[in-house]
């Protein structure tokens, strides 16, 4: 059967699959799947079914399930609604299959990995994101982007951001990937520059890559024209590499001043996220003196091995797991609320 003007179309996908494309930028959570709609003429979708402001030819093309809306010609009258229905309904059962498999295969990985404790999902991100302002006591102004240590919410979740990409490790994909935790790159190109694959694959399992700058300066120690292609460059060498423009920035070290902020602007930055705690492999330095996360947290580690650390990648991320765990936080996406 043609596609009617109405015709919904149900597009289901894991959220790897969901993450992994880097042009599917929304998904909607439903009874703890993740379901993709599109919508071929912006008229007939089940609003149930959408992400928050879902249009047509918003999202990436996937596993199809479709059905014909009601007074499609040369169906008796309430056939379509009976089958739209039991395609659902088929739909949704298989792929409440294949979500407990999936999660089976995440309670083997966290025993694999060594965790303590499989690690909590995280909640539906929210509809809107929330509005930001930059924290007490660090640098605002009209229509600069804000500087923030945390995201404002209730829910219980943190972020995992990692800096600079000097250790290309391949057991964190495969860690991050069996795990299913979504974290956060900000790439120095200087670093990074010899292995941008590593960080295309990680993109392609779901990570979202940001800018650290060229060469890892003390941003106010450069004048603003400095400063500004420090970060611009970084902006066009990860839009090629990566295939996306930034929008976050971390400057290194976490030191800015004003030229920092309205250098970023111009490059087309929105936010800049600095960090409550940093996690190693051995700690984490808690940057509040209840030593505890709190909503929202943004939690800043870094591409190293055992040659820097007293233990490898694998080490830090299973402290952070077991730390948020044992806390009752998710690791969440940062992107989702920024």
């Amino acid at each position: 059967m043609a596609p009617s003007p109405n015709m919904w179309i149900i597009r289901q996908v894991g959220l790897n699959d969901c993450r992994g494309r880097r042009r599917v930028r929304r998904c909607a959570a439903l009874g703890g799947a993740t379901i993709l709609a599109l919508v071929c003429s912006g008229a007939g979708v089940p609003p149930e079914f959408l992400p928050a402001g879902a249009g047509g030819g918003e999202y990436g093309l996937l596993s199809v399930v479709d059905a014909a809306p009601p007074g499609v010609a040369g169906l008796p009258r309430g056939a379509s609604q009976h089958v739209q229905a039991r395609a659902v309904a088929d739909a949704l059962g298989t792929y409440a299959k294949k979500l407990e498999r999936a999660e089976a295969r995440r309670v083997a990985a966290a025993k694999r990995w060594g965790l303590r404790r499989v690690p909590l999902r995280a909640p539906a991100p929210p509809a809107k994101k929330p509005a930001l302002t930059s924290e007490p006591g660090h640098l605002t102004g009209s229509g600069l982007p804000p500087v923030i240590v945390s995201v404002p919410t209730d829910e219980k979740v943190v972020f995992l951001t990692i800096d600079d990409g000097a250790e290309k490790d391949p057991e964190l994909l495969r860690m991050m990937r069996e795990l299913d935790v979504p974290y956060s790159g900000f790439l120095t190109d200087y670093v990074s520059r010899d292995d941008y694959g590593y960080f295309r694959e990680a993109a392609d399992l779901g990570a979202a890559m940001h800018n650290h700058s060229v060469n890892h300066p003390e941003m106010p120690t450069l004048d603003y024209d400095e400063q500004r292609e420090e970060i611009c460059r970084q902006q066009d060498t990860l839009e090629k590499e990566i295939g996306e423009r930034p929008t976050l920035f971390r400057p290194p070290y976490g030191a800015y001043d004003r030229d920092t902020l309205r250098a970023a602007k111009s490059c087309g930055i929105r936010v800049i996220p600095l960090w409550a705690e940093e996690a190693f492999p051995d700690r984490i330095d808690y940057g509040r003196g209840d030593g505890k996360f709190h909503p929202g947290d943004i939690i800043l580690t870094h591409y190293r091995g055992d040659d820097v650390w007293d233990g490898d990648m694998a080490d830090m991320i299973r402290r952070v797991l077991d730390a948020a765990t044992e806390q009752g936080f998710a690791v969440a996406r940062l992107e989702d609320y920024v």
